[in-house]
This record gives C-alpha cells, structure tokens and sequence, in this order.
C-alpha cells in the first residue's frame, strides 16, 4: 500500500511524504489555474475541473476561487452547484450527489491531525470519507467534519458545524449542527412568481 493509498484508508499515517507531497503540490497547481481563469474561458475550465476531479456529472457549476487538497478523491454527480470560496480537503474519498448545492465559504474537510503536539508536528493525520446524498443544500459558511455522511434531500443551515452524520429529508442547522425538524411538502412555495 503506497502512501496515497493509506492516506486514502482512514487510517492514521504519515501525511509529510513525497508521493502527498505532490499530488498536493498538483492539486495546488490546477486550482491556481483554475482561479485565474476568465470568465469567458468555459472550455479551459471544464478541462481543469475534469481533470482535478476524479469525477464529474455533465452539468454542474463551479464559482472561483475554489480549493482542493488532492482533487482526484472528489467524486460529483450531476447538476451541481458550487458557490464561491469553496475548500474541499480530500485527503479521504469526498462523493457528492446529484443535485447538490454548495453555498459560499463551505469547507468540507476529511482530514484530521493529531492532537499530541509532537506527532502532529512529524506530519501524522488521519482521513475520512465524506458522503453527500442527492439533493442535498449546504448553506453558506457550513464546514463538514471528517466521516460526515449527510442523507437525501436534507438542507443544513448557514454557518453550521457538520461533526455527526444526518439522516435524508431534514432541516439542520447550528453549532455543533443538529436536525431541527423534517422537511415536508409544506415547505414547498407556494407563491412561486414565474416570468
């Protein structure tokens, strides 16, 4: 097992080694490209978001700038929306369903360090996966714990601490976050103005 592998594993490792350090070093790279890119340059960044991503649905929007640690971990459905200042460290696999939106300022982080001073300052940290189902609202400022799975079709709150898994088809919000109520079909607009 390479060291991207064990990284990848949930199991605690050395996070400093030169196989990481360049597939951090070529994550940094594609997102300061992507960061710089003009608007008018939509070919140019669904070419860098492919090949950062490990995988990506045929219709989605990505607002710059955006961040990622190494970028092929991170595995999105289709129609996705992905709102400014966005960071997603994907030291652990990062799947985020169809459907999903992401509001600006979210971190979405699968790493931790550990907490002896002395072994996190050697490099040793540990990854965990982060699922996001379909449907799925993150609110503006929402950062996502290591090990968070969130269900189908539930909305967290802004400015909300993710740090327990949630389960589809709830309202959640707060810090630590915590699900506040079912959503419903009352909860559909029901004053909808088309144009």
């Amino acid at each position: 097992m390479d060291s991207l592998e064990l990284m990848s594993s949930g199991r605690w490792h050395d996070g400093f080694t030169p196989e990481i350090a360049t597939a951090l070093h070529r994550a940094a790279l594609l997102c300061h490209e992507l960061n710089q890119l003009p608007p008018s340059a939509d070919n140019r960044r669904d070419e860098i978001i492919r090949a950062l991503f490990g995988s990506i649905g045929g219709r989605y929007h990505l607002n710059t700038p955006f961040r990622c640690d190494i970028g092929h971990n991170i595995h999105i459905g289709d129609r996705f929306l992905c709102n400014f200042n966005v960071a997603i460290l994907d030291e652990a696999p990062v799947t985020i369903g169809d459907n999903v939106f992401i509001g600006p300022n979210t971190t979405i982080c699968t790493v931790t360090h550990s907490l002896d001073a002395e072994q996190r300052n050697a490099g040793i940290m540990r990854a965990q996966p982060i699922t996001i189902g379909n449907n799925v609202w993150l609110g503006a400022g929402v950062t996502v714990m290591p090990g968070v799975s969130i269900g189908d079709g539930t909305v967290v709150g802004a400015g909300s601490l993710v740090t327990h898994s949630l389960p589809s088809g709830v309202l959640a919000y707060g810090s630590p976050c915590r699900i506040i109520r079912a959503i419903t079909a009352a909860d559909k607009v029901s004053d909808l103005a088309l144009f």
